[in-house]
C-alpha cells in the first residue's frame, strides 16, 4: 500500500464505523486523547478540520479498516507557516505501523501540498508508543511544557517534538 493510499479524508459516511472504533479503544486512549464519542461530537469534529486552518486524514488499513486519525490543527500562516500535529491509534490496529505509515504521507501532504515549514507534536512524558514514534519519522525534542494541555480533564505536561521542512528533506534525500 502506497503512503498516500493508507489515508482516507474524514467523512459523514463512516460515522457509525469511527464511533465503534473510538468506543473499543477508549482504554488505549485513556489520558492521552480525547476524540469525539458521540454524533454530536463527530459532526463537530468533521466542521472543525474542514476549516482553513486544519486539515485531517483517517489511517486505513490495506483491507479499509479504520486504523486512526491524523490532524493537522492550529495552522499559522505569514512567516510562520506552522501547525500542530496530532494523532492517535484505533484497537485493533495500534502498534501494526499504520500510524507510522500515515503520518509519513500527512508530512509529504504538510510541507509539500500546504506549504508549511513546521510541525510541532506535543507528546506527554507517559505516552511511550509516541515517544518512540516521532524520533523515527525525524523530529526532534524540544523541551517540556509543564501542565500544557487539559486531556481527560486535568492539566499535563508534555514535550515538545518539531519538525521542519528542511530536515524533512534531508531525511529523504538522505534515506
Amino acid at each position: 500500500m502506497k503512503d498516500r493510499d493508507i489515508l482516507e479524508t474524514p467523512s459523514a459516511r463512516r460515522q457509525s464505523e469511527f464511533l465503534a472504533a473510538v468506543a473499543r479503544s477508549t482504554r488505549l486512549h485513556r489520558g492521552f486523547a480525547a476524540p469525539p464519542r458521540t454524533p454530536e461530537a463527530f459532526k463537530a469534529y468533521l466542521t472543525r478540520i474542514r476549516r482553513p486552518s486544519h486539515f485531517g486524514y483517517w489511517v486505513r488499513t490495506p483491507a479499509g479498516d479504520l486504523a486512526g486519525v491524523i490532524n493537522v490543527t492550529e495552522i499559522v500562516r505569514g512567516t510562520f507557516q506552522s501547525a500542530y500535529l496530532g494523532y492517535y491509534a484505533f484497537l485493533p490496529h495500534a502498534n501494526r505501523g499504520y500510524m507510522s505509515q500515515g503520518i509519513r504521507a500527512v508530512l509529504r501532504e504538510a510541507f509539500v501540498t500546504h506549504g508549511l515549514h513546521r510541525l510541532e507534536a506535543n507528546i506527554q512524558p507517559r505516552n511511550l508508543a509516541s515517544r518512540q514514534l516521532v524520533p523515527r519519522l525525524g523530529f526532534r525534542c524540544e523541551g517540556l511544557s509543564p501542565r500544557y494541555l487539559k486531556v481527560g480533564g486535568r492539566w499535563c505536561d508534555h514535550e515538545r517534538w518539531a519538525l521542519t521542512i528542511e530536515d524533512w528533506q534531508l531525511r529523504r534525500t538522505a534515506g
